[in-house]
């Protein structure tokens, strides 16, 4: 269960255990897409339907949370349906929607808004009644920026930046800076602000509304109404910063961009509640890390310690080092290297370790 969020922030020093599956756990999971659902390329990952699925049906609500600004919900979940998980476009939540809110907040109802992004972006402020406008000299009050595709135009880059330059205030979806797609990792969002971030002469910073920042969070549970919400993500510097920032506990899987290396390095921000390979990780308890009288660090059959500059991982009970426990050794190492850390990032040496998990 979900404890209070400072005593996450100062105590995350291994992972977290659970007695019950986090399906019985948490009301709701909030979930990133990409690396988590399904991969860059549309498909899903492996065990991710059949996990869904199954959390929904024992009384999980699942909620699809997104920093990309481009598509809108009735796409992301018709995108989801057709992979198996049934949607409907109140499940999902993008950054597009976050940052239209807190315009809304600063702005009147049917002001003009200049829009560099996509239509998510549009659909999104026109939920909240403002009015989407394509020049800086169509008298705009504000400037979102967002994701709008590989073929967004330079022109539209410009028009942002002769509106900011005139004093209008500047808001950005999110500031990823790659984003990854199926032919590879391109420029995101964040690429995108700093083109304009340059033009102007950085002397301006927009307001940011996309994960890891607050906003993002508190539209989630703005539209969900969770009161114990988990946050599910594969990206540490956004989905599980995140979680950190919001107060609420989270579950790292390793179908995406984070592997055991990075995890192992993590500053606390950084560091998630629970560690899965996949999203079957929702549908089962997790063993607690506990730590041992000579400094070290036990999970499952396994114990990791701090030997010299390096750390250092023991088996017990059976000479087989890798296998469907190898989660168990990872999370043991997360004990060794977060509280040899501290409050900074993990430099030991974990290559032999890693290895001998087969991560």
């Amino acid at each position: 269960m979900a404890r209070d969020g400072q005593e996450r922030r100062t105590e995350r020093s291994r992972p977290g255990g659970s007695a019950v599956a986090l399906d019985e756990a948490y009301d709701t999971a909030l979930l990133d897409l990409d690396g988590v659902v399904y991969f860059a390329g549309g498909a899903a990952v492996p065990y991710a339907v059949d996990a869904l699925v199954a959390a929904r049906d024992g009384g999980m609500r699942l909620a699809y949370v997104t920093n990309n600004a481009l598509r809108t919900p009735d796409a992301v979940a018709g995108h989801l349906t057709e992979l198996g998980v049934p949607a409907e476009p109140g499940d999902v939540v993008t950054s597009a929607q976050a940052v239209a809110r807190i315009v809304a907040e600063d702005v009147p109802e049917g002001s003009r808004v200049l829009v560099v992004g996509g239509e998510g972006l549009r659909v999104a402020l026109r939920e909240r009644g403002l009015v989407p406008v394509e020049s800086a000299d169509d008298a705009p009050v504000a400037v979102v920026q967002g994701y709008g595709g590989p073929d967004m135009g330079w022109g539209r880059f410009a028009e942002a930046a002769y509106a900011i330059g005139r004093g209008v205030p500047w808001y950005a979806s999110n500031t990823d800076l790659t984003i990854p797609g199926a032919r590879g990792i391109g420029p995101g969002n964040g690429a995108a602000v700093e083109v304009v971030r340059i033009a102007t002469g950085g002397r301006v910073e927009p307001k940011v509304a996309g994960k890891p920042q607050p906003p993002m969070h508190r539209e989630t549970v703005l539209r969900t109404g969770a009161e114990r919400p988990l946050v599910v993500g594969d990206r540490l510097d956004t989905d599980i910063e995140g979680a950190f920032n919001g107060g609420v506990d989270s579950l790292l899987v390793l179908t995406g961009v984070t592997d055991g290396a990075t995890l192992l390095a993590a500053v606390p921000e950084h560091r998630p509640t629970y560690v899965a390979a996949d999203l079957r990780g929702l549908l089962t308890a997790h063993p607690e890390v506990v730590a041992d009288a000579d400094g070290g660090f036990r999970c499952g059959r396994w114990r990791a310690s701090v030997a010299g500059d390096a750390l250092v991982l023991e088996g017990e009970d059976t000479g087989e080092d890798a296998g469907d426990d190898a989660l168990d050794g990872l999370r043991a190492l997360c004990g060794a290297a977060w509280t040899w850390a501290g409050a900074g990032a993990c430099g030991l040496d974990a290559g032999k370790a890693l290895a001998r998990l087969g991560l």
